[in-house]
């Protein structure tokens, strides 16, 4: 896999045009590549910035765009708040202040429509059959410090690479292994865009033998196939159970901060 960086201008908030800018930066693209795209970026193109005005503090934006939080307390040193959102374990719900000029950057509306609204346009803008689309954010994993990136949503390959059923090198039967393409990918690509000033928002991928693309949503068939897991079903679950979660204080979109 080669994964290709390009450098843009900076999209200001509350909103920008961003498709206009790749298609200036990133005149061309090959078949069977992903085009990586920060969420951030996507936000600013979707208008989901709030001016830090509008709110107390950012524990408040955090509240209102959190599924499920905890309070800071219960962070050691109260340095963050955990958050789930979109099905998501992540700090501050995706709230993010940085290179934001007076604005938090919330996390896209619907990232997943997001993404297939951006393979259309990729599709037909660079006139290629295979193409995937990732949007990307960055995220901590326990007892690791440092962030890696994560696929916030994906569009236009299958997510998971099975092995279920297949030998390993000595003849065993898997049983339980499935790659995970989106996040992979993501994680390989946010690492080279860089986490501050390089103004790299978008990453494109290609050489990847081991995508499968495809023109549709991805749907599972097989039993525990799905990208995203119920939390009840989740390793996890006695984890992430075991903490008093807090319902998130969602406001209606015309009581929203634009």
């Amino acid at each position: 896999m080669i994964i290709t960086t390009i450098k843009t201008r900076t999209f200001v908030p509350p909103q920008d045009d961003i498709l206009k800018e790749i298609k200036r930066a990133l005149p061309r693209v090959q078949e069977r590549s992903i085009l990586v795209i920060t969420s951030k970026v996507v936000s600013i193109w979707q208008g989901k910035c709030a001016p830090t005005t509008a709110y107390r503090d950012k524990d408040d934006v955090i509240m209102q765009e959190a599924d499920r939080y905890l309070p800071r307390s219960y962070t050691p040193g109260a340095w963050c708040m955990h958050t789930i959102k979109n099905n998501i374990f992540i700090p501050s719900a995706g709230v993010d202040e940085s290179n934001a000029g007076g604005y938090y950057i919330l996390w896209p509306d619907d990232p997943q429509k997001a993404a297939r609204t951006l393979w259309q346009w990729a599709r037909q803008t660079y006139q290629v059959k295979d193409i995937g689309i990732v949007i990307s954010d960055s995220h901590t994993n326990p007892l690791r410090r440092g962030v890696v990136g994560i696929a916030l949503a994906y569009y236009g390959f299958r997510p998971l690479n099975d092995y279920r059923g297949t030998a390993d090198l000595f003849g065993r039967k898997l049983k339980m292994t499935q790659t995970n393409v989106a996040d992979g990918i993501a994680a390989a690509a946010v690492l080279v865009m860089g986490e501050g000033g390089e103004s790299t928002p978008v990453a494109v991928a290609h050489d990847v033998p081991f995508v499968h693309f495809l023109a549709r949503p991805f749907s599972p068939h097989k039993p525990f196939s799905s990208f995203v897991i119920e939390t009840k079903e989740d390793m996890y679950y006695p984890l992430l159970s075991a903490v008093p979660w807090r319902k998130g204080k969602k406001r209606t979109p015309k009581n929203r901060p634009a």
